[in-house]
């Protein structure tokens, strides 16, 4: 089985330069210098209309931590509905408690919008105070991905704890390396921890995705 390679992309132009570099799979953002939150809905129909690989949807309604208060989870269940209805694939989201732990019971209020596995966990669990917790957490929730650079700063940082992750969830969930990956780092990263899909973001030019593509070869 080949290496997916997942774009990060705010706008239309990065999202045709990702197709063209190779990208199998787009999560779309609005504001990448926040860290990425919901992009406009008539972005996500624009790109969903002109690209033919799957598009994720961020849902975030704002910068910051992951603790939301409840009109800000209203307005991302609002967001996923619409994101689900417009076409997209899946959304990308992540909720914290007031302990940095994955909250559980409104996080499934989204899950259940969208389908759980069509869900990507992002890289709020970078945040929590234990990954391995985070992840039984998302296990049970029944989610499809969840993208992390195991806990550290970029993935190559974090590939022991990358490596555990894959293991605890085995064939339950992928996980989705993300955080730095270039051309010179995603072999190592695939081949230390054994994830099969990578993430990384896009800006206008092809030349990033395309040498990710090149530098993972037949794998």
């Amino acid at each position: 089985m080949s290496v997916l390679v997942e774009a990060a992309v705010e706008s239309l132009d990065d999202a045709l330069a990702a197709v063209d570099g190779g990208a199998d799979r787009l999560e779309l953002c609005g504001n990448m210098k926040l860290g990425g939150i919901t992009p406009e809905r008539e972005l996500i129909a624009g790109v969903l209309a002109s690209v033919n690989v799957p598009v994720l949807v961020m849902i975030r309604p704002r910068g910051g931590s992951f603790l939301y208060s409840a009109r800000e989870l209203d307005r991302m269940k609002r967001d996923t509905e619409a994101a689900m209805k417009l076409g997209a694939s899946g959304v990308v989201l992540g909720i914290l408690d007031a302990q940095n732990c994955v909250d559980v019971e409104q996080t499934r209020t989204l899950t259940d919008l969208a389908g759980a596995d069509q869900v990507t966990f992002h890289r709020a669990i970078d945040r929590t105070p234990d990954p391995l917790d985070a992840m039984d957490a998302l296990l049970e929730l029944g989610i499809g991905r969840v993208l992390t650079s195991g806990g550290a700063p970029t993935a190559s940082e974090g590939l022991d704890n990358l490596a555990a992750l894959v293991a605890r969830a085995e064939e339950r969930l992928v996980v989705v390396a993300g955080g730095g990956v270039r051309a010179n780092t995603v072999r190592e990263v695939v081949e230390r921890t054994g994830v099969r899909e990578v993430h990384a973001r896009c800006e206008v030019s092809a030349s990033r995705i395309a040498a990710i593509r090149s530098a993972l070869g037949a794998m």
